[in-house]
């Protein structure tokens, strides 16, 4: 799992590109459901978020084989897609959730 404190400006960018296209799901307990109904290709979770909500998703992401990575704050996610600082943010298109991690560099604890 990737762990940074700054998130790259570019993917930012493209992660407000998908929420404006409808890509994404914003929130931890949206991200749940999202996971466990199958439809998520990349989880981006904040740096910063609380631990019970990590200890929550993160053995959920990698029980579901969901990629993500865990870098930037909540203020980054949250202003990145209009909105107030998220903990977490899933992707649900296949090609935006591969741009991400490329741009990321993700290493998910499933890709190790």
């Amino acid at each position: 799992m990737a762990r940074r404190s700054e998130a790259p400006e570019s993917a930012l960018r493209l992660l407000g590109l998908a929420a404006r296209a409808g890509a994404i799901v914003p929130g931890t307990e949206r991200v749940r459901e999202a996971a466990r109904s199958g439809r998520l290709h990349f989880t981006w979770v904040a740096a910063d978020a609380a631990a019970n909500a990590m200890d929550k998703l993160i053995p959920l992401l990698v029980a579901r084989g969901v990629p993500h990575a865990v870098v930037g704050n909540r203020v980054e996610l949250g202003a990145a897609v209009g909105r107030a600082p998220l903990s977490a943010i899933g992707v649900m298109d296949a090609s935006f959730a591969k741009r991400l991690r490329d741009m990321i560099g993700d290493r998910s604890e499933q890709d190790m």
